[in-house]
């Protein structure tokens, strides 16, 4: 025996093609992932040309809803808002307690606050993404409508889009260079934290 553990299996090595009509590519960015398989290799093939935004939105279709929840509230503590207020700051701790404990309470209190600040923040879409994930859609004690499964995915593209143009968006790619890093850490079971912005 080596005594070397195992690599950990990426949560991004899935199929890729099951996640292609949620992205909405142009015709030049579809082409590039001809004859990728998974996304991990799509998103490699993005990257190294430089389509950032498709690969963050690819990245938050591809994550399991949880990790993709976090992952945007990784982004919005990475790029803090100077404007935000507390209800900003209680929507980023409703979305965080849904990843901790996603009971239906959590994922509930999730709408309730990103209603609250009317859905203008990176926080407010990751605390969408939360509701989203699953369980009904509709009031409590009304007939179950359940989301759509990309919905999350979208909330998250969303959400992570929005952090990378807070404030400075002239720092935008340098941002989702970082912010896909943090993807990656989480696909492998890491926290995916990010250095926040002075």
């Amino acid at each position: 025996m080596s005594g070397t553990q195992p690599q950990a299996r990426s949560k991004l090595a899935v199929p890729l093609e099951p996640l292609l009509p949620r992205l909405e590519l142009e015709p030049p960015v579809r082409e590039l992932l001809e004859g990728a398989a998974l996304v991990e290799e799509a998103l490699a093939r993005l990257e190294a040309a430089g389509q950032l935004m498709p690969a963050c939105r690819l990245v938050a279709h591809a994550l399991p809803k949880r990790e993709a929840v976090w992952w945007a509230c990784m982004c919005a503590r990475g790029v803090p808002d100077e404007k935000a207020t507390p209800l900003d700051g209680a929507v980023l701790e409703a979305a965080e307690s849904w990843v901790r404990r996603p009971e239906e309470a959590a994922r509930r209190a999730c709408m309730a606050a990103a209603e609250k600040s009317n859905y203008r923040s990176t926080e407010a879409w990751a605390a969408v993404g939360a509701f989203w994930s699953g369980g009904s859609m509709a009031p409590e004690g009304q007939p179950v409508v359940p989301p759509g499964d990309h919905l999350t995915g979208t909330a998250i593209g969303g959400a992570v889009i929005l952090a990378g143009v807070r404030r400075t968006p002239q720092h935008l790619d340098a941002r989702l260079k970082r912010f896909l890093a943090s993807a990656r850490e989480i696909a492998l079971g890491g926290a995916g934290r990010i250095a926040t912005e002075a």
